[in-house]
């Protein structure tokens, strides 16, 4: 017998014994470095020199104590993002067909029991109100699939791919901001080399988290090919509701020290953010789920991140955690996992409850086992027009989101995935209700109206509790389109009566031995009405191997019928004090705020407590008496200002600052700045004279004392100088340019004093030229 023959008969035999759960992760980076894990080597099925892979230890169903853990503080980028590198990743990566995790028990006869019939109610769902292009392959894509995923807040809407970021302006759909994660993360006080610097591979999650008013971007990083640990998962937090100039927190979060964090999802709930993942042994063997609990407390202020995480045994397989957008469940509800892996007639529900308080109290319960209409599995790929390529549907597991409505006080789950209907692929969405009793399938059905093959679904739930579920349509005899369809509240149950319209139809067809698709799509709700549906995945415009994403909205009937949003929110950015300054005294606050049917007010706060409304924006808006922050403790402090539009829409901005009203003991600051300037022939020579005192006014000599300066035309020349015994510190500058000069201190040390910015008597000088 060969040993190809033995090889196989040995896959066989494991398959049959254990759960192998390979995983399905693309990865690719920028440097180009290669691929986690490679299923068909891992089970001794690429050449004769391969080891059949096995689970790492026996099948378990064990969960682990909790696990709690107190990662480092936050890097602050406190730059606009548009002010970041605006190129995406150099090289691209295909990824490697890694095959389909083998299933256990039975996997159905390709009957599907609740496909849905004709409905003589039933009506075509409006057509979207607006679509626009998303991030593509040639300038923003590191390889296949892409990965699309994307959230809508209140005035932006944030996509990611694999690997790179952009932001889009939800009324106009202009691309405000684009730029790699591996850019995002190289920021003020990271380091420029650490693994969210410099590994990111994907497997990107965009939410806005309405709780906090806040967005959170995650991806994950590893070194080398994925074989070597610790795992990281990198997680970037918005300091305010405006992601372009309100700045970032960004984390370096090891996921885990010995185990690849495969496919991590992502879910907001009232005590937390949580995130499961699939975990491979340095890569390779898979050692079960993990499924975390962060702190939204310590994400949004940047602090040090508290998590909780549990691990489940390796018979367990792709988790997905709730995620509660329109509604809030009750306090003290249980954060929900649910997995359909195992079985092709029921799914399994847990429940997580995270003590912050006494984090070893946290508990992970479950899985209780729910009955469901028996599915297929699909087991082979998706064909398409003009291309001989077929394609993965990704059919092995539940599909985002997990979400979670609470209409009226009844909370239910609602998920989608891709089955087998007949001779094509279809929806399967259902709705379960009772998770904290016995969960049961209140309603569910399988969309597939005709002989097209539709798979990746995403879908989401109004406030009416309306539903609308997006994904991709495709056959032999058209090219890859994006559709969506959805039911309102009034429809019979398990029935889709808003029947399938059109986001955009696709013009191209995958290519060239590329398969991959997806790996997931995203449907949501827009935060300023609870009713809008945006939905974003990919489709292709010509045939090959660039990939489009898209991304657009509609409404249904409920909500006026694709009239989508009849008014944007207002923006606001503070404008003083600046984010990350140091403050004492007396300190004016003031905001810039803009709305399209003009502002009611803006309210200003401290710490989230109001210290006064402006309702008359003619001269600018501030508060109106200023902030006493001597009646402050000393040291961080948030500033926020919210403005209300006249029709009762808001938005929000907050900054960071430091309070400090006692001036320390030796310490240093600076007293003026002196600008002048001489002329020799056609050029000018700019003399800027900095001095620096004590405390109590005395001359300090031997200051470093850092300077930038702002030349008319363009361009900031910086240059460092030292103080001399008289405390002051001289720099010139020649030019031929005339305009307005501005000189800025950046940065005072010295050896035996402390720097004090708070002390400044002045910051910046200008001279006018000549």
């Amino acid at each position: 017998m060969s040993k190809k023959i033995l090889q196989r008969i040995a896959v066989v035999a494991l398959i049959a014994a254990l759960v192998v759960v390979p995983a399905l992760a693309f990865f690719a980076s920028e440097s180009g470095s290669g691929y986690a894990y490679d299923v068909p080597r891992m089970l001794g099925m690429e050449g004769d020199g391969g080891e059949v892979a096995q689970l790492d230890g026996p099948p378990s169903t064990d969960i682990s104590a909790p696990i709690f853990e107190v990662h480092g503080k936050a890097a602050s980028l406190d730059k606009d993002l548009r002010d970041l590198p605006q190129v995406g990743p150099k090289n691209k990566k295909p990824a490697r067909e890694m095959g389909t995790p083998p299933n256990v028990g039975p996997n159905g006869n390709g009957v599907d029991p609740v496909v849905q019939g004709a409905v003589a109610q039933s009506a075509p769902a409006p057509g979207p109100t607006s679509t626009f292009a998303g991030l593509d392959l040639q300038n923003w894509g590191a390889g296949w699939p892409p990965d699309t995923d994307g959230d809508v807040g209140p005035t932006y809407y944030i996509q990611a791919v694999n690997t790179s970021v952009g932001v889009f302006e939800k009324s106009t759909g202009n691309q405000k901001a684009a730029f790699t994660f591996n850019d995002f993360f190289k920021a003020n006080g990271e380091d420029p080399n650490g693994a969210c610097a410099t590994l990111n591979y994907g497997d990107p999650v965009v939410l806005y988290d309405q709780v906090s008013g806040r967005w959170i971007i995650t991806d994950f990083a590893f070194a080398g090919s994925g074989n070597t640990p610790p795992y990281y998962e990198c997680i970037a937090v918005s300091k305010s509701g405006n992601p372009l100039s309100g700045g970032w927190w960004l984390y370096t979060v090891v996921a885990d020290t010995q185990s690849l964090n495969d496919y991590p999802k992502l879910g907001i709930w009232n005590d937390g953010i949580y995130m499961s993942a699939n975990m491979f042994k340095r890569g390779r063997s898979y050692a079960g789920a993990k499924v975390w609990a962060f702190n939204r407390d310590d994400l949004k202020n940047g602090a040090a991140l508290r998590s909780v995480a549990f691990t489940l045994g390796n018979s367990y397989f792709s988790l997905l955690p709730a995620n509660a957008r329109v509604d809030l469940p009750p306090a003290g509800t249980p954060e929900y996992f649910m997995s359909d892996y195992g079985s092709n007639t029921s799914m399994k529900l847990w429940k997580f409850h995270v003590d912050w308080a006494n984090p070893n109290n946290s508990t992970l319960t479950g899985p209780t086992s729910f009955a469901v209409a028996s599915f297929t599995r699909p087991s082979s790929r998706v064909p398409q027009k003009n291309s001989s390529e077929t394609l993965d549907t990704l059919g092995d597991r539940l599909m985002t989101w997990l979400q979670y409505s609470n209409i009226g006080g009844t909370e239910s789950l609602w998920v989608s995935r891709t089955v087998v209907s007949g001779n094509t692929d279809g929806i399967r969405w259902m709705e379960v209700r009772n998770m904290n009793g016995t969960p049961s399938v209140y309603q569910e059905g399988t969309y597939a109206p005709d002989s097209n093959y539709r798979w990746m679904p995403s879908l989401a739930v109004n406030k009416n509790g309306s539903m609308a579920v997006g994904y991709s349509v495709s056959s032999s005899n058209m090219f890859p389109a994006i559709r969506y369809a959805g039911r309102l509240t009034s429809d019979p149950l398990n029935i889709l009566g808003q029947t399938e319209a059109s986001l955009i139809e696709g013009t191209g067809s995958q290519s060239n031995g590329y398969n991959r698709w997806g790996d997931y799509s995203s449907m949501s709700v827009d935060p300023a009405d609870n009713c809008t549906f945006w939905f974003t995945t990919e489709y292709y415009v010509t045939t090959g191997n660039n990939w489009q994403t898209r991304i657009g909205y509609f409404q249904l009937p409920d909500c006026g019928g694709g009239g989508g949003p009849t008014d944007n929110p207002p923006t606001v950015s503070i404008t003083s004090p600046s984010n990350g300054t140091t403050v004492s005294g007396s300190v004016d606050i003031t905001a810039d705020a803009s709305d399209d049917n003009g502002v009611d007010q803006v309210e200003f706060f401290v710490d989230g407590s109001s210290i006064g409304t402006d309702i008359d924006g003619s001269d600018g808006w501030s508060a109106p008496s200023g902030w006493d922050t001597t009646a402050y403790s000393e040291g961080s402090h948030t500033v926020s200002a919210t403005a209300t539009d006249t029709i009762g829409q808001f938005g929000s901005d907050s900054v960071g600052v430091t309070v400090q009203n006692t001036i320390p003991s030796n310490s240093m600051h600076v007293s003026n700045i002196d600008m002048s300037y001489t002329v020799k022939g056609p050029n000018y020579t700019v003399a800027m004279v900095v001095t620096i005192v004590d405390e109590n006014g005395s001359p300090v000599s031997g200051a470093t004392v850092d300077l930038s300066l702002d030349v008319p035309g363009g361009g900031t020349a910086t240059g460092s100088g030292t103080t001399g015994s008289n405390g002051t510190a001289t720099f010139t500058y020649r030019s031929k340019n005339t305009g307005t000069y501005v000189a800025t201190v950046t940065n005072v040390s010295h050896s035996s004093y402390t720097y004090n910015p708070a002390a400044n008597v002045v910051t910046s000088a200008s001279l006018q030229v000549p």
